[in-house]
């Protein structure tokens, strides 16, 4: 049996940082924002479409996309959230398929991880095998998001309440990592996990 697991969580919750530790156990990662950045790259079909919704003005000198003007715009206006996702995310689904393609491939018996923010959201969450949802309390979020991107307290609370509610996403999930003691406390949970996946797969 093919096991494909998501990965998910909400704003500085450290799905990175997770996400790093099943990689070094030899989990294959299909990572969507990754793949996000890819399908904006100059002339591509999604670059294009964000260029014709947005206009110029989001564009840097080397003409990559401004993603910190980008973001200022789409966090302050649910609309044209729903119009950015529209044209990038069925990109991202094409490569994340054909990566998970290219694993299955490379050994059919491994667990594949794919590691989406807004898995749950965009209902990605119905094709998984198996759920894992990365959490801290709001405080912490908070604290890690103001010293991630240097934004102030009203700015970050912000994109936290852009976002689902890191309880509502909660329910979903097979399995839960708490992230907000230590990076040990952290790999343990993401050891056992990933065990578990081997063991149903």
């Amino acid at each position: 049996m093919v096991m494909i697991a998501g990965l998910t969580g909400g704003i500085a919750s450290g799905k990175s940082t997770v996400s790093k530790m099943f990689r070094e156990l030899g989990a294959p990662i299909v990572d969507a924002d990754i793949i996000a950045r890819l399908v904006v790259e100059p002339d591509r079909p999604a670059w294009q479409g964000i260029v014709e919704e947005f206009g110029t003005e989001i564009l840097l000198s080397d003409r990559t996309i401004d993603r910190t003007k980008l973001g200022s715009i789409i966090f302050a206006d649910a609309s044209r959230r729903d119009k950015l996702n529209r044209i990038v995310h069925p990109r991202v689904r094409e490569e994340a398929a054909r990566q998970v393609e290219q694993f299955l491939r490379e050994d059919p018996k491994r667990p594949i991880l794919q590691d989406v923010p807004l898995l749950i959201e965009t209902g990605l969450y119905k094709q998984m095998d198996k759920v894992i949802v990365v959490y801290v309390n709001e405080e912490t979020q908070l604290q890690r998001l103001m010293q991630r991107d240097g934004s102030t307290k009203a700015e970050a609370m912000q994109r936290i309440r852009a976002q689902m509610p890191i309880e509502e996403k909660k329910k979903f999930a097979d399995f839960l990592i708490d992230n907000s003691g230590s990076l040990e406390g952290t790999r343990q949970q993401v050891e056992q996990i990933w065990e578990e996946l081997n063991r149903l797969a």
